[in-house]
């Protein structure tokens, strides 16, 4: 479809959603569908949990945030469901400021800027579907029309709750343009939008001398005084603060805890009762989420001030820490790269890995579990079992330190060094040395690190290049077995003859000789040695390959060496104990002869087929783990 159809496709739609009537026909929509009236909490609810909430080793996992938010499911989970899903059931916890609290990117604003996207695109559903008075500067709730004294009825009948009154503007204009009829008054949809400041306002503080509570309630149009005759006529008043925009969605309150206290005060009332006060009107209805953001230093000093008691007795904190897991850290790289201009720029794999594995060591706290340390931590928060400890362990160890991720290597800065790395002339590829050369370079124009804290981190440098070593030797490793599949399919016989014969207790036939031997248990011990099986394991082990070989064959299936994991490890590292010495030679050769640059090329190609390499960093890759054998 060309891109004029599709924005006349876009306008059309547009139209359809646009639903114009009057207050008896909103009537009919909300008994046919009693939800386009809920509260902005209950809505904001809804809208995150119809994406769709998937559970995962006993946490909650919300696929709204999944596109933008990595490794937080936790704390996504106390938002969801102690905070928002809590609210939408009415209880008093909606009646507090939500405060994002956190250090600085650690997606905090990403949540809020969610939030608010999320709102638009939902107001446009029919699940999030809402409605107000036409020409209400506040978007409002036309169920706000109906007089108190008949709304326990309209409960009784529509089974309804009716929670807010009428703007001083509306309440002007039911009595002097519809004659205090209000099955009259014009009701239209409303779509939330940001840039129309409809549903979500913004307030940020400034300087408390030059900025104006106006900005959060409103001001008088003197130009209309002289009109209307009175300053507290709605007419000579204009509703358009932050607090009066935001109603029926969610105001931002950004840096709340910096803004001067009497931008404060008026939130007191509007977090409890849900009104606050502008001009001479009497308190004005508003129904809205005030979500703030601070970090952590900023709480700590609002908290020690007796001043803000009564505010801080109406706020929720909910902590934002940075991410714990390497592979989520991962993904916040590639989200903030795939943003920028450099995608001409191949990025080797395990590059970002390595950054990733030094930023989530810098935010780990050490634990007083023996035989416990940070690395073991690390990979044991990322999923992976580590010896003594089980992924059962993990929330005993999650509890030990309240305030992990609270402080730490921020992404911003990884970013950054990035960046640096991705400008250097003539670059195409940048590999994980490039990357750890990058973030150790960095640490040395880093504005807030002490000598101490330097060295901590250099340590980390040199524990994520030692991880990255492992890896690709390992790599190299697969590659080169591959090279020499034909071995690994000898070892794997040879060792499956061997474990038939001690399984079944006969002995096995040499080849050549026809002797009758008994089972090589040298052999089988050098291979089941590479995967920890101890000596009291072996045969457990060896019956369960037996099993498997059985199951193969009675479906006529071809028994290979991957097709057990284990096993597949374990023969792999044996080849690869075996061509140790080939690989050194292979990797590290200047001038490599025509079998030694054959195996060289096929080696490349499996690294460039099968894990994303290409051919500088491939190269750069047989270099580099040539040289670690070397030493």
């Amino acid at each position: 479809m060309e891109f004029l159809d599709k924005l006349e496709v876009f306008r059309q739609r547009e139209k359809e959603l646009a639903w114009e009537g009057t207050f008896r026909d909103y009537l009919n929509l909300v008994k046919e569908n009693p939800e386009i009236t809920q509260l902005s909490h209950a809505r904001i609810y809804n809208m995150i949990v119809s994406e769709g909430v998937e559970e995962v080793n006993g946490v909650k996992r919300y696929k709204f945030f999944s596109s933008e938010i990595f490794g937080l499911d936790r704390t996504l989970e106390t938002l969801v469901e102690e905070y928002f899903h809590s609210s939408a059931r009415r209880t008093e916890v909606r009646k507090r400021i939500l405060v994002l609290m956190g250090p600085v990117s650690g997606g905090k604003s990403t949540i809020v800027m969610m939030l608010k996207r999320g709102l638009e695109k939902f107001s446009r559903a029919n699940l999030g579907a809402i409605y107000s008075i036409k020409g209400c500067p506040m978007h409002e709730e036309p169920l706000h029309l109906i007089p108190k004294e008949l709304r326990a009825e309209f409960q009784r009948e529509y089974n309804v709750y009716i929670e807010g009154n009428l703007c001083p503007h509306c309440r002007m204009r039911l009595n002097t343009e519809w004659g205090g009829k209000i099955e009259e008054v014009p009701v239209e949809r409303l779509f939330i939008s940001e840039e129309d400041r409809i549903g979500i306002g913004t307030f940020s503080p400034s300087d408390p001398k030059s900025q104006d509570i106006a900005d959060l309630t409103g001001s008088i149009d003197f130009s209309t005084i002289s009109e209307f005759g009175s300053e507290s006529d709605p007419r000579a008043y204009r509703f358009d603060g932050e607090l009066n925009k935001a109603n029926r969605g969610m105001m931002e309150f950004q840096e709340m805890l910096k803004a001067d206290e009497k931008f404060l005060w008026h939130l007191l009332s509007l977090s409890q009762e849900g009104n606050f006060k502008a001009g001479r009107f009497a308190l004005i209805s508003a129904d809205e989420l005030i979500c703030a953001h601070t970090n952590e230093n900023e709480y700590k000093s609002f908290v020690s001030n007796k001043k803000n008691e009564a505010l801080l007795s109406r706020m929720i904190i909910v902590k934002v820490p940075y991410n714990l897991k390497v592979s989520e850290e991962v993904k916040i790289y590639e989200k903030l790269i795939a943003q920028s201009d450099l995608k001409h720029i191949h990025i080797a794999p395990h590059a970002l890995r390595a950054a990733a594995i030094f930023s989530v060591l810098s935010r780990l706290k050490d634990s007083k579990k023996q035989g416990m340390d940070l690395l073991k931590k690390m990979r044991l928060y990322d999923g992976e079992d580590v010896e003594g400890f089980k992924q059962k362990d993990l929330l005993e160890l999650q509890n030990e330190a309240s305030d992990e991720g609270m402080s730490g290597v921020d992404p911003r800065y990884v970013i950054n060094r990035l960046s640096s790395a991705f400008i250097r002339k003539d670059t195409v590829c940048i590999n994980p040395l490039d990357v750890l050369r990058a973030l150790k370079d960095g640490l040395d124009q880093h504005p807030s690190i002490s000598k101490e804290e330097k060295e901590r981190y250099l340590n980390f440098i040199a524990a994520a290049r030692r991880e990255y070593d492992e890896l690709a030797k390992k790599e190299v490793q697969k590659a080169f077995v591959y090279a020499y599949e034909e071995s690994a399919r000898t070892i794997l016989n040879n060792y499956l003859d061997n474990v038939e014969a001690f399984c079944n207790g006969v002995k096995i036939k040499d080849p050549i000789t026809d002797e009758e031997l008994d089972p090589d248990e040298k052999l089988m011990r050098s291979i089941e040695e590479q995967i920890g099986v101890s000596e009291n394991a072996k045969k457990a082990f060896r019956e369960e390959i037996l099993i498997r070989l059985s199951s193969y064959a009675r479906r006529g299936k071809a028994f290979e060496y991957t097709s057990h994991e284990r096993l597949k490890e374990a023969i792999e590292k044996k080849l690869f104990s075996d061509l140790k010495d080939v690989v050194k030679i292979t990797t590290s050769t200047r001038t490599p002869n025509a079998e030694q640059l054959k195996r060289i090329n096929e080696v490349t190609a499996r690294l460039m087929e099968d894990h994303d390499y290409c051919p500088v960093c491939a190269n750069e890759l047989l270099r580099y783990t040539g040289s670690l054998l070397n030493r």
